[in-house]
């Protein structure tokens, strides 16, 4: 269970709030009242997220802070403070806090913070395992991620994991959507001289381009019009430790700029700001697309391009890997089944059959998804083809493919019942995870697979759809033109 050690001298103005809204999440709150008895509960046993009020009786926020950064670097902090310069929290957040909110909470907010602190604890703490090794993967040992696989082409990514962690160097990551390079990057940074300090994960295609340049350098007061106060970015906010650019692809231009004299010279402005910073992060960068083939048609800067391309790991598709597939549908099959509560302990010749005749356009992530439903689906101890999803064997007219779940077989009933009986203490948030697959398949079907009118049609906007979609392996086959969004 998650945990977030809650600092304030009067916890009991926010504690309800804090723990209706957390709830939810399954995460256990500690309170402490000093930034003494804080720094001793944290010395004993190390949250996952701490909630650090600016004003305490016997010390200020900003020591309290040190203190616990003496402790652990890459706990995230998260600011509280009740008056609306919030200087101090501002300073924090210089030295590496996570973020700050004002009193009276604003639970939504503060929801939202917390889920994408307790993320990053995780990709920080938790360990990004290779396993190469023919015998099965003990569960109880790799209790993080885990880097699955043993051929040729997996084997050169070890190797190459290997050669650059002790390098101070820039890393690409290059490979299809859901081939792991969030964690070849995670393993890079837990295995490098700067595992102790801070890891941030930004995905350039979620944000919107608007905010992107403020997100990674932050802004002045007054640089833009909600710009209301100061907001210091993520490579100050990180300095000293590690930042992972996700689809990097999909960067704009007048972002990219920036990001080349920040890999070149270290240094950097905040948006509507004169004064240089400089700062000391260690970049690896991750894209599904061709950078080469991006730069040529100027829509990729050349320059920034070679900047990243020094040391280059590519990451092979699943449908590449050969018998890894076996090893990665057993591996899958035993941490769902403690984690859902089952105990299908086979694999049928035939379902394996299925599973190897299929293209796999979402790669591994798909897998997971696929193995996960096939064991809700499951009944006895052995996976047959009747549990698995739709998985056309062939080419498909379909623009929609990946983690299908066959609709007309698909009952929320009987899935919310299988997940009662199974002892599940997700329910809520898996219920939604099969709600969201089914319908943005459906409206990828009506849209013809068109992204931008299915964003329209959901009321989502369009970098949160791609997100979506990665996060349950779905891919579009059909490539829709810019001039498509413009007809839209």
């Amino acid at each position: 269970m998650a945990s977030l050690l809650l600092v304030d001298d009067d916890p009991k103005l926010i504690a309800s709030q804090i723990s209706h809204a957390l709830t939810p999440l399954g995460v256990q709150i500690d309170v402490a009242e000093t930034g003494e008895a804080a720094i001793r509960r944290m010395a004993l046993a190390v949250p996952d997220v701490v909630l650090l009020d600016v004003r305490l009786p016997d010390m200020g926020g900003l020591e309290v802070y040190h203190r616990l950064r003496q402790i652990d670097a890459r706990i995230p902090v998260i600011f509280v403070t009740g008056t609306s310069l919030a200087e101090t929290a501002i300073e924090a957040m210089r030295h590496g806090a996570f973020e700050y909110l004002f009193k009276p909470l604003d639970l939504q907010r503060f929801k939202d913070v917390v889920t994408q602190a307790l993320e990053l604890s995780r990709l920080m703490r938790q360990p990004a395992v290779v396993a190469a090794a023919a015998h099965p993967i003990d569960l109880d040992e790799a209790r993080g991620d885990v880097i699955v696989g043993r051929c040729p082409a997996m084997g050169e990514v070890y190797k190459a994991i290997g050669r650059v962690t002790d390098q101070n160097v820039i890393v690409l990551i290059t490979g299809e959507s859901g081939t792991g390079k969030e964690l070849v990057a995670r393993a890079i940074y837990q295995h490098s001289g700067r595992c102790d300090k801070p890891f941030l994960a930004i995905n350039c295609a979620a944000i919107p381009e608007s905010l992107l340049e403020s997100e990674l350098f932050g802004h002045e007061k007054g640089a833009f019009t909600s710009a209301d106060r100061r907001r210091i970015g993520k490579f100050e906010q990180c300095n000293g430790g590690t930042i992972f650019l996700d689809e990097i692809g999909d960067m704009p231009l007048t972002t990219q700029g920036k990001i080349l004299r920040l890999l070149q010279d270290q240094k950097f402005e905040r948006v509507g700001g004169n004064e240089t910073i400089e700062t000391d992060v260690r970049v690896i960068a991750a894209t599904n697309r061709d950078l080469k083939v991006l730069s040529e048609q100027a829509k990729f800067r050349p320059d920034l391009y070679y900047r990243l391309s020094v040391f280059t790991i590519r990451l092979p598709p699943l449908r590449e890997r050969g018998d890894d597939l076996p090893m990665l549908v057993h591996y899958y099959l035993r941490r769902f089944n403690r984690e859902l509560g089952r105990d299908v302990r086979e694999v049928s010749p035939e379902a394996m059959q299925r599973l190897r005749d299929y293209a796999w356009p979402g790669n591994v992530r798909e897998l997971q998804s696929v193995v996960k439903q096939a064991l809700l689906q499951a009944t006895g101890s052995v996976l047959i083809p009747a549990f698995l999803p739709e998985l056309p064997s062939g080419g498909s007219d379909s623009p929609v493919t990946g983690a299908s779940v066959s609709e007309p077989a698909f009952r929320f009933e009987e899935f919310i019942r299988q997940r009662l009986e199974s002892g599940g203490t997700n329910v809520h948030a898996e219920a939604h995870l099969e709600l969201d697959r089914i319908l943005l398949q459906a409206t990828l079907r009506f849209t013809d697979g068109n992204q931008y009118k299915a964003a329209k049609v959901l009321g989502l906007a369009r970098q949160t759809l791609r997100m979506r979609l990665r996060e349950l392996g779905i891919s579009i086959t059909k490539t829709v033109e810019e001039e498509d969004e413009d007809a839209g």
